[in-house]
């Protein structure tokens, strides 16, 4: 059974947030799939990944760069599964009707934004409804994260 975790951004943004989570889930040896919003966000977050610490290396690469398959960490806008990942991270509001070919499952959401706090706020009942392992982790003032539900 697929593990949803909801992620509420609070003292920092997408851009500062998703490195640290790709790189412990990379770490740990997932294959790990990124669906954005549409696909001037990919290449955004594409060219973003290759530069946001001097010293850190992701592997990673979108449709633009091509073979997805050797790809361990895949930027798409699209509903695919191109690198057979096992690590599903929506962002932007995206959605996934298979969420059951995941392990892992992590909900970004914006917490400024009140329309986005309340489509994850029915997500989760979604979710919970069909049985999923569901859980919310709120951002702490220093951008760790803390467990609240």
């Amino acid at each position: 059974m697929t593990t949803i975790r909801f992620y509420h951004l609070q003292t920092q943004s997408l851009d500062d947030a998703l490195p640290a989570i790709l790189t412990k889930a990379f770490q740990g040896g997932h294959k790990i799939l990124v669906r954005m919003r549409d696909d001037k966000e990919v290449e955004r977050m594409n060219k973003h990944l290759w530069a946001f610490k001097p010293d850190a290396f992701l592997p990673h690469g979108s449709s633009k760069n091509g073979n997805a398959e050797h790809q361990p960490i895949w930027l798409t806008s699209k509903p695919e599964n191109n690198n057979k990942a096992n690590v599903l991270i929506l962002t932007q509001g995206m959605s996934d009707d298979d969420m059951d070919s995941y392990d892992l499952c992590c909900e970004m959401l914006n917490g400024h934004d009140s329309v986005a706090v309340d489509t994850a706020r029915t997500r989760w009942k979604e979710y919970q409804a069909k049985g999923f392992d569901v859980t919310y982790w709120f951002q702490t003032e220093n951008g760790g994260w803390e467990k609240k539900a």
